[in-house]
């Protein structure tokens, strides 16, 4: 049965103070199969205490989101063995041991560096796999945004090297770059049966690389149209699972759970086939 995740993401940030104790209160509210655990580089210094309250939460994690940096580690790569990213990796891998993930989601390029050192992020893919191997954990690779290129050629390139490589199609991330048309197309239609495991649903209201909109939207307040991206989806037989990401809580730190549960039952019906009202 598919499963439809909420990203912790989506509900503790700087507003609530990245209280990580918050998601077990809040996770009665929200009606979905469980949660994308989102670490923060802000947590490193904490990782036993995290560790036990995630466990204590009793909440299910099947997958796990990276530390964002992580990716800006492997494209910098100062000591020219990526030690750095590779430390980072390996704390975040057993982080999602611990509280039961069996994948975990990299950006393999991202911040300050972004893709300009594409290079060096292509070539570390190797080493944080190989870590993930060591936990056996499926590593997963998303369409970040990109500076210079775009998600879709870096997919490509990696594949190209690394063709088991495992991938996380974000919509928002696509949308960024108009490259949803590219999904569709029936050259592409291998990286469905092959690669892409895992989905991250959300909206996007920009133009073509519109930095200043690139926020996280609910489903069916931007630009995507979700009814041909799910009929597409349910037409190639698409197993995998889906992560609502889209920011809930506001500057005041309060969580809008109404609009996450909204985001979660438009999923459940489009995925059972049912007509929506």
């Amino acid at each position: 049965m598919k499963k439809i995740l909420c990203s912790t993401g989506a509900l503790i940030g700087r507003p609530n103070n990245r209280d990580y104790s918050l998601i077990k209160e809040y996770a009665p509210k929200l009606y979905c199969d469980g949660f994308e655990f989102m670490m923060y580089s802000s947590w490193y210094n904490q990782v036993d205490k995290l560790i036990e309250e995630l466990k204590k939460s009793k909440l299910n994690f099947p997958v796990m989101h990276c530390e964002k940096h992580i990716g800006e580690d492997l494209g910098r790569n100062i000591d020219g063995k990526y030690q750095t990213a590779k430390e980072k990796f390996k704390v975040n891998c057993e982080i999602a041991k611990e509280i039961g993930a069996e994948k975990i989601v990299v950006h393999l390029w991202d911040g300050i560096y972004s893709d300009s050192t594409i290079e060096n992020n292509i070539k570390g893919y190797e080493t944080i796999r190989r870590v993930s191997d060591e936990y056996y954990i499926e590593l997963l690779i998303e369409n970040v945004v990109c500076s210079h290129k775009s998600p879709m050629e870096h997919w490509m390139r990696l594949i190209k090297e690394f063709p088991d490589a495992k991938l996380i199609f974000d919509t928002k991330m696509a949308a960024f770059h108009y490259q949803l048309e590219e999904i569709y197309k029936e050259e592409n239609l291998f990286l469905w049966k092959k690669n892409i495991r895992h989905l991250h649903i959300n909206d996007y209201a920009g133009s073509y690389k519109d930095w200043n909109n690139l926020i996280t939207l609910p489903i069916n307040t931007g630009n995507i149209d979700f009814d041909r991206f799910f009929e597409y989806t349910k037409n190639i037989q698409y197993n995998g699972d889906y992560t609502i990401e889209a920011t809930a809580f506001s500057d005041d730190g309060k969580v809008n759970f109404d609009m996450l549960n909204k985001c979660f039952k438009y999923i459940k019906k489009v995925i059972d086939n049912k007509k929506q009202k």
